[in-house]
């Protein structure tokens, strides 16, 4: 059934910013290091934990595979720490300027805001993290009309829905309404599973990944991605992926 547009929706990491090898991955390995951990993750180690949605998911999954520097009834305590300096550390980055916008993302933003449509941020990373990559790298401006679902607000992560469904009760969606952009297969997964349309923009650590199912699939928004393209997905069925 077709629908009017009602919101644009974004992943934050891969999508507003390529923040996952030269900003995720290198804040996971300072933290390590400060806290005397000697693990460091290589560009191809990051690349496979990212197939878990979620900084502390993945320092799990990593430990669980590797052996944990810490006895287990302090777990729990180690990840929090190792998250949360982690999280300034890569706050330190992106303030620094180092990881820009990804082509396209200001454009579309200002159009959905131009045009009255929501905006929204939902992400698996902390939500501190999300809001400095909001306000720094797209401005206050618009920060301040952008909505951010991130991190623990959901009980489960990506490829779960969860985060999406949130967003459309949140804000009142119709999820068919919804035009979502995601740069992961798990990112995808989770979108359709909401029942929202998707488009795809590669990044670094995704561009090899399969994507079936999305309804666009581009290597960035500059690719032939507008405003007009967003609302024929939510008013067609049956327009070409490509």
């Amino acid at each position: 059934m077709p629908h009017e547009m009602q919101a644009l929706i974004f992943d934050c990491d891969g999508v507003l910013v390529d923040t996952e090898r030269d900003g995720h991955r290198v804040a996971f390995n300072r933290a390590f290091a400060a806290e005397g951990i000697g693990t460091e993750w290589s560009v191809e180690r990051y690349g496979e934990l990212l197939t878990t949605g979620g900084g502390k998911e993945r320092m799990r999954r990593h430990f669980d595979e590797t052996g944990w520097p810490a006895a287990q009834d302090e777990h729990d305590g180690l990840i929090a720490r190792l998250h949360r300096t982690k999280t300034d550390l890569f706050m330190d980055l992106i303030e620094a300027g180092a990881l820009p916008l990804r082509p396209g993302v200001a454009r579309m933003v200002d159009a959905a805001q131009a045009a009255g449509l929501k905006v929204a941020v939902c992400s698996t990373s902390n939500e501190r993290a999300v809001e400095t990559v909001v306000r720094v790298l797209l401005g206050p401006d618009r920060a301040e009309r952008i909505t951010i679902f991130a991190g623990d607000v959901v009980p489960k992560k990506k490829p779960d829905p969860a985060i999406y469904t949130l967003a459309a009760t949140t804000l009142g969606l119709t999820p068919a309404a919804c035009v979502v952009v995601e740069d992961s297969h798990i990112g995808l997964r989770a979108a359709k599973a909401a029942s929202m349309n998707c488009i795809v923009t590669r990044s670094t650590y995704t561009h090899d990944e399969d994507f079936t199912g999305a309804d666009r699939i581009v290597d960035h928004l500059d690719e032939g991605v507008d405003l007009g393209l967003c609302q024929a997905l939510t008013q067609r069925e049956d327009i070409e992926c490509r």
